[in-house]
């Protein structure tokens, strides 16, 4: 074996000693480790570091130090077999610079939590033993901790009075929680929440059985709208799309929506929410007619684009 070698087994050894599951202990999974402590062939464990590293640049890291190319189609395995459950086994931390960064954010970021980067410099010495033993024996706690932590920086959206649900950190969140909070009380009163998404789980929230009591059914293939509501005073859907980096209901959405909700018995009615004017701007010549268009920052205002009627579904068929 290579001294390279040598230290991708040694980081698998002290993976397995961690209790991870038999899908990490791989060389993978060693070189995420790696990389996370920036220990490069040479160094001894006592000088590992804990710099804050994301997927492409552990990638980068694995090729340039260790020689290891990964496709960049790895990224996705790499985040969802390696860094996913490092994090729930309380070895590395998720954003620890800036925990509310959005989960799909291309800034996102990964680091060696402080007391595995404590544990872990004494690989290979005599307190290697001990010190694992008084880890694992208080991993739990940490994982407890951290996973509280986490689920204080989701975003709290109230979908009916003294019925919440959170959703992960970010600017589409926020938009999504406007748009439930401050949305449908003025535009669709009394209205039920059917379905939020959320960037860090497709399917945030989802009341299913009303959405087939009004004959859509919907397979985790169909690509949702952001928000939908029923606006039940008029039997009415409303389809609403969180504009903050993706674009509006434009035309080739619209047609999207109406085969995806082609079975409603309810009227449907197209939205696209802005969080200002600003946004709005940049996407007023893709906008669809036909649609209404809400801004957060002017929430009482609702603009619509033409069409014989002023909110309200139109009959297609």
């Amino acid at each position: 074996m290579t001294k390279k070698d040598d230290y991708i087994e040694a980081a698998r050894k002290t993976i397995i000693s961690l209790g991870l599951p038999r899908a990490q202990q791989n060389e993978r999974s060693a070189l995420c480790l790696l990389a996370l402590l920036n220990l490069t062939p040479g160094k001894r464990w006592t000088d590992a570091e804990s710099p804050l590293m994301g997927i492409t640049p552990i990638m980068d890291w694995a090729k340039e130090h260790y020689g290891k190319e990964y496709a960049p189609n790895t990224r996705e395995t790499i985040r969802r077999q390696t860094m996913h459950q490092f994090c729930d086994a309380g070895l590395a931390l998720y954003n620890p610079d800036e925990p509310g960064r959005p989960v799909n954010s291309p800034k996102a970021v990964y680091q060696i939590e402080p007391t595995a980067l404590a544990l872990l410099r004494t690989f290979g010495t005599p307190a290697w033993h001990n010190k694992l033993t008084a880890y694992l024996a208080e991993r739990e706690t940490l994982i407890a901790r951290y996973a509280k932590e986490r689920e204080q920086n989701r975003i709290p959206v109230e979908i009916a009075p003294g019925k919440e649900i959170t959703l992960s950190p970010g600017e589409h969140s926020e938009l999504i929680r406007a748009i439930i909070e401050d949305f449908a009380p003025r535009f669709a009163q009394g209205s039920a929440l059917v379905y939020a998404g959320d960037t860090g789980d497709k399917w945030g929230y989802f009341d299913a059985p009303l959405l087939a009591n009004l004959g859509v059914k919907v397979d985790s293939h169909g690509k949702m709208p952001d928000v939908v509501l029923h606006y039940t005073a008029k039997n009415w859907l409303l389809l609403v799309e969180s504009v903050t980096s993706h674009g509006p209901v434009d035309g080739k959405r619209h047609a999207e929506l109406a085969t995806l909700f082609a079975g409603s018995t309810a009227g449907l009615v197209y939205v696209t929410a802005f969080p200002n004017r600003a946004v709005m701007g940049r996407y007023l010549g893709d906008i669809a007619w036909e649609t209404e268009v809400w801004v957060a920052d002017a929430p009482s205002h609702l603009i619509h684009f033409n069409g014989e009627r002023f909110l309200g579904p139109y009959n297609t068929r």
